[in-house]
């Protein structure tokens, strides 16, 4: 079976989490796309090449997950040359055999427009803010500062701008928890794969 549940949002609205959930429940695999251009983003050099060249132990990295990572991996994204590289991989993860869930800023727009399911998450900029804060630390006003910047380069940029799929459920999980989340996003994937052939 073939079935793609295609998650978008900005930073630290809950995708991840829900997409990591939904693939358990469903037995889909998952993949975090980005992860792919944090990878790149911390390697340094030639963007391009570290896309061109990544490996799956490139994803291992402890790293990863640093608000530092996450600024890198918004600069990198940015280039075109580097989300080409990185394309097919993600196409080619979404429409294989089992079932799979990607999550990131792109996947219903441009990498998987044709998603069996599309959900945009998305939270105020100050909740998310917030939610990062206690993940990473640090100045909180400073962290709200980092969120709103990403926002404006990941919706502003020319090439794959993050923004909801026309037929995209939205999820706000600003006064929502995870469970609840989560449970929201299982009854709509459930409901697509129930009206399968």
């Amino acid at each position: 079976m073939i079935f793609t549940v295609a998650i978008d949002g900005p930073a630290a609205a809950g995708k991840g989490t829900i997409g990591r959930a939904v693939a358990a429940r469903f037995g889909f695999r998952h993949l975090d796309t980005g992860l792919l251009y944090r990878a790149v983003g911390v390697q340094g050099g030639d963007p391009a090449q570290a896309a061109r060249d990544l490996s799956p132990g490139d994803l291992a990295r402890d790293d990863l997950r640093t608000l530092e990572a996450g600024q890198a991996a918004s600069r990198v994204a940015a280039l075109p040359e580097v989300r080409a590289a990185l394309v097919d991989f993600q196409r080619r993860f979404a429409r294989s055999e089992g079932g799979a869930v990607l999550d990131g800023r792109d996947i219903g727009t441009v990498i998987c427009p044709e998603a069996e399911v599309k959900l945009y998450v998305t939270a105020s900029p100050e909740v998310r803010a917030h939610r990062r804060w206690l993940e990473v630390g640090g100045d909180e006003a400073r962290v709200l500062a980092e969120v709103k910047e990403r926002d404006a380069r990941d919706m502003g940029r020319a090439d794959a701008p993050l923004r909801p799929a026309e037929d995209a459920v939205v999820i706000d999980t600003s006064e929502m928890g995870i469970d609840e989340a989560v449970e929201l996003a299982c009854a709509i994937v459930s409901t697509r794969l129930g009206g399968r052939d």
